[in-house]
């Protein structure tokens, strides 16, 4: 995926927005993420988490009866962020759209090697059609696939949208 972004100059000191390649690496990079669902009564519900950027969607995994899972039983809406946490310095980007689990075993193999391969064994993962870890502490695999993405560059200050 490649977008083209549009800075939002009422938002904005910068003069261009943020390059997509550079919030794709943000993205790619980190290793720890926020997500938010929203539970059955409105209120929102954030936790942080492990996941990965696929190029096309944000993947993570969670047990069944975890809050965020039943809060997509009810409804898709989720949105992911990551930053760095100061005013002045770095990249925050926030991922918004509808999660949707994912199945099939040929697919979740591959996302349970690609989790492998960025955090290790701490996250090695068997599948069977349905999720990670069968024969233990089963986790439904989720990605979120994004309607739209937003950058902040801190340095100059810059809201730049990006829309698929």
């Amino acid at each position: 995926m490649t977008l083209t972004g549009q800075l939002d100059p009422r938002f904005s000191e910068a003069t261009a927005p943020t390059p997509w390649g550079e919030v794709e690496a943000a993205l790619v990079g980190a290793t720890g993420y926020q997500l938010t669902t929203v539970r059955a009564d409105g209120r929102p519900h954030v936790t942080p988490l492990v996941g990965l950027w696929t190029g096309e969607a944000f993947v993570f995994c969670t047990g069944p009866d975890e809050q965020k899972a039943r809060n997509l039983g009810r409804g898709p809406h989720a949105a992911v962020t990551l930053g760095s946490g100061a005013w002045d310095d770095g990249l925050d980007v926030v991922v918004e759209g509808a999660a949707e689990r994912v199945t099939g075993g040929p697919e979740l193999r591959r996302l349970a090697d690609a989790f492998r391969a960025k955090y290790g064994s701490a996250w090695d993962f068997e599948n069977d059609d349905e999720s990670f870890d069968p024969q233990g502490q089963r986790a439904l695999v989720y990605r979120v696939v994004p309607a739209k993405v937003l950058a902040f560059a801190k340095s100059p200050h810059g809201q730049t949208t990006f829309r698929p």
